[in-house]
């Protein structure tokens, strides 16, 4: 049940697509005064080291945010047979994510990739509140040290508590306003089941809020049938809902002339959100194909993006 840990993917083109709609999503939230409560059901360590042994051995955050850092515009213009200056500058919720990947490594680059928790907390104002779930012990102990060091009083809560079953304990929050972001690792099938009834139970509890599911589109029926089902559940509770996907290269297995199978890691990853902000459509439709653009590890590289309600 422990076995994943997110330091080995930190940075990697599904922490871009989640982030990067992380970000934009909360931008508008915050654009009105009254307090937000953020519940992050699934909050990892909160920071990672990309120059350490988990990521060094992984290396997927080099095709992720390293690759968007290190001249994306040429080397995207290469990809594709172009001039650098033909390539377009990142679009602004691009270039917004990357502001705040930015803050956290003064000195340039990308040393430090910070989770969720992390890119909330530097966004969240002194009237709003963060509550952050970790179940898993190691990484809850790392992320409780990591946000001590930050002397935030009450305005963060670590609890070591299954998200799923803990996290609706918080909706509706005294302000009506409220973002979920629902993350898990989906290492056993459960999950996806999981993810469902929780979503069904925070509507219930709280019709209004915002809530932000990330899912993984790997060859696993539970994975195509989790975004139809949320769109199905959106949609009968009358809530609008966007969906949107990144694909960087093919699923499939490829068998090498000597017999080795090699699998291709994770593909591909979507966002769907229930009552999203009304302006991310419009945000992501500018910034997907430059992630596809800039991101590709092979031709399969593509987008989608759907809205509905």
């Amino acid at each position: 049940m422990f076995s994943y840990r997110h330091a080995f993917h930190a940075g990697n083109h599904a922490d871009v697509l989640k982030h990067m709609v992380l970000v934009a999503t909360l931008d508008h939230l915050l654009e009105k005064e009254a307090p937000l409560t953020v519940v992050d059901t699934h909050a990892g360590a909160g920071l990672y080291r990309l120059d350490g042994d988990y990521a060094d051995t992984s290396g997927e955050a080099a095709q992720g945010v390293l690759q968007l850092l290190a001249g994306p515009e040429l080397r995207a213009a290469a990809a594709v047979g172009r001039k650098s200056d033909e390539i377009a500058p990142p679009a602004p919720a691009l270039a917004r994510y990357l502001e705040v990947i930015g803050d956290f490594n003064p000195k340039g680059g990308a040393k430090i990739y910070p989770g969720s928790p992390f890119i909330v907390q530097h966004l969240l104002r002194d009237q709003d509140k963060l509550k952050l779930f970790e179940l898993h012990p190691t990484d809850s102990r790392t992320l409780s040290a990591n946000i001590a060091q930050l002397e935030a009083g009450r305005k963060i809560a670590v609890l070591t508590e299954d998200g799923f079953g803990s996290a609706t304990k918080f909706l509706p929050p005294p302000s009506r306003r409220a973002l979920v972001l629902c993350d898990p690792s989906y290492e056993i099938k459960s999950d996806y089941a999981r993810v469902l009834d929780f979503a069904a139970e925070a509507l219930k509890r709280f019709a209004t809020g915002t809530y932000a599911v990330w899912y993984p589109i790997i060859p696993r029926p539970e994975a195509h049938d989790l975004p139809r089902r949320l769109k199905t559940m959106a949609t009968k509770a009358g809530k609008s809902w966007l969906h949107a996907t990144l694909t960087v290269k093919s699923s499939k297995i490829v068998t090498s002339p000597t017999g080795e199978t090699r699998r291709p890691g994770l593909p591909a990853s979507g966002m769907f959100l229930i009552n999203p902000p009304h302006t991310l459509k419009v945000k992501l439709a500018a910034a997907l194909p430059q992630l596809v653009e800039r991101l590709a590890q092979d031709r399969n590289a593509a987008f989608s993006l759907d809205a509905g309600g």
